[in-house]
């Protein structure tokens, strides 16, 4: 029995917390899946999981090896890569995380343009605004928006988001424009909860920095309904602006407080420290440097 199915297949349940989950990961029987592990730890002498009706749980050698097995499958990958792609181009699944909004704005168009080019790849696109943990949930890659304060992970900054104040024609006929950030306390304010401190807005002028403690109606942890509440006259939203292109071309939304410069912040491609990475997530993040500057959608 192969030692590389045997450790897919547990690193697989191990990640997933189930046989079948594994199974369904990997692409084969649920009790091959089982069989490959119950060769594994025949093969080491040791229990690698405390099994129960609903889920499989680590025992202490079964986390040591955890800890050393995805690094081993990641460079015996490697191995057969170097060998194998230089005549035959890459090949397997990367597993790639982002944010919703930004992934269905930009990363999945380009997944589908790097796709274009490497005909032998297959992509697992996961969209979700909490920090996924990449190890535990087999991501290769992950973007992300704002500055990462994680010290397991490396970064390779992609480009810079821009922030913009924004409300309707409607919401300004109605309550005017503010001018400065002590003007917001009289203003409706749209709350995205995704940002990292929601109620507080926090712009620049000059060399000096401004807070204004904002309060509204309406909590949203998606940049995009605060959008749709902003176009429909609730009131004012702070959003990044690859989330606002459309609607100010349309003329749904319009920029106030523009004298003040908005918050900006890093997009990054991160991956996890210490372990080696394939050439083709390399290539994917040289790919999204390149790709991310022609689309202009930052």
């Amino acid at each position: 029995m192969d030692i590389v199915d045997q450790l897919k297949a547990f690193v697989a349940t191990a990640q997933t917390g189930s046989f079948t989950a594994a199974a369904e990961h990997l692409g084969i029987s649920n009790r091959l899946t089982s069989k490959y592990v119950a060769g594994l730890e025949a093969r080491l002498g040791v229990r690698l999981f405390q099994r129960t009706t609903r889920k499989v749980g680590l025992t202490p050698a079964g986390e040591d090896l955890l800890s050393r097995a995805p690094a081993l499958l990641d460079e015996f990958d490697e191995l057969l890569g170097e060998v194998s792609e230089g005549s035959r181009g890459f090949s397997g699944v990367i597993r790639v995380s982002a944010p919703v909004t930004f992934g269905e704005i930009y990363v999945g168009g380009m997944l589908g343009r790097f796709a274009d080019k490497n005909p032998g790849l297959t992509f697992d696109l996961r969209l979700n605004d909490r920090y996924v943990d990449l190890a535990s949930e087999g991501i290769d890659l992950a973007i992300r928006i704002g500055r990462s304060e994680m010290l397991s992970l490396k970064a390779r900054r992609l480009g810079e988001f821009q922030s913009m104040m924004v409300a309707s024609p409607a919401y300004i006929a109605a309550h005017g424009k503010p001018n400065s950030p002590e003007d917001l306390q009289a203003h409706r304010c749209i709350i995205d909860t995704n940002r990292r401190l929601p109620r507080r807005w926090t712009f620049h002028a000059g060399d000096r920095e401004h807070v204004a403690t904002v309060q509204g109606r309406f909590s949203v942890n998606s940049a995009r309904a605060a959008i749709e509440l902003a176009i429909a006259g609730h009131g004012i939203a702070y959003a990044p602006r690859f989330v606002l292109c459309d609607a100010l071309t349309a003329g749904d939304l319009v920029p106030v407080m523009t004298d003040y410069r908005a918050e900006a912040g890093p997009v990054s491609a991160v991956y996890l420290e210490g372990r080696a990475l394939p050439r083709k997530v390399r290539a994917l993040i040289d790919f999204a440097v390149e790709d991310i500057r022609s689309t202009d959608v930052l």
